[in-house]
């Protein structure tokens, strides 16, 4: 959802631009309809979009999919550092709700996109290989690019760092989100029927992803 909320402050849309969260048939060509369902089963109507995303609410996301272009949010997944969204055909609107296979690992490196305001680092298992005595034998040179604007990253960190905006989303679990002294992150994720779960938080140092 981050990735297809930050394609959509690309074209110009705002975190408090209002899309409508109500029952919703989408037409599919050569298939059913699709008629996304949030979470909790509850539709808010109106709603801007840092509530929809800080709340990850399904409907409007689809929406903000729609309006961002599918084959827009798979350009910049790709530069975040999604490997595996390579079969265009295969993905429609379900994709901003998890409708595309997506390694941890690459979920972790794509928030770090986030986490640097659009900078993109190259995954490295191994910083520097010494001797006993110091000397360096062999070390990682990083090499950063950007990917995003950083403003559009903000935008995003401020969203998801948001405490009140998401509270409504974590009900009794609220307090174990907020860390005193600290700006942090946070987006979690679940499959159907609840068989799986994510989560991931960061601030500009630190991302971590657990997969449940």
């Amino acid at each position: 959802k981050p990735i297809v909320y930050a394609a959509a402050f690309e074209k110009g849309y705002t975190p408090e631009t209002v899309v409508f969260d109500v029952p919703t048939e989408f037409a599919v060509e050569g298939a059913e309809s699709y008629q996304p369902q949030n979470y909790d089963n509850i539709f808010r109507g109106p709603i801007i979009l840092r509530d929809a995303l800080a709340q990850s609410i399904n409907v409007p996301s689809v929406k903000v999919l729609y309006l961002a272009g599918i084959d827009e949010v798979l350009k910049n997944a790709a530069s975040f550092g999604i490997t595996t969204l390579t079969d265009r055909y295969r993905y429609g609107l379900s994709l901003v709700l998890g409708g595309g296979e997506v390694k941890l690992a690459d979920l972790v490196s794509a928030y770090g996109v986030l986490a640097q305001e659009g900078m993109k680092q190259d995954p490295t298992l191994v910083l520097r290989v010494t001797t006993n005595s110091g000397a360096i034998l062999e070390e990682s040179k990083p090499k950063p690019r950007l990917v995003i604007d950083a403003q559009y990253a903000r935008l995003i960190n401020d969203i998801l760092s948001d405490v009140e905006a998401r509270a409504p989303l974590f009900h009794a679990s609220h307090s174990q989100t907020v860390f005193p002294g600290h700006q942090v992150a946070l987006k979690t994720g679940t499959t159907n029927d609840y068989r799986d779960a994510r989560a991931i938080g960061y601030t500009p140092s630190l991302v971590v992803g657990v997969w449940a």
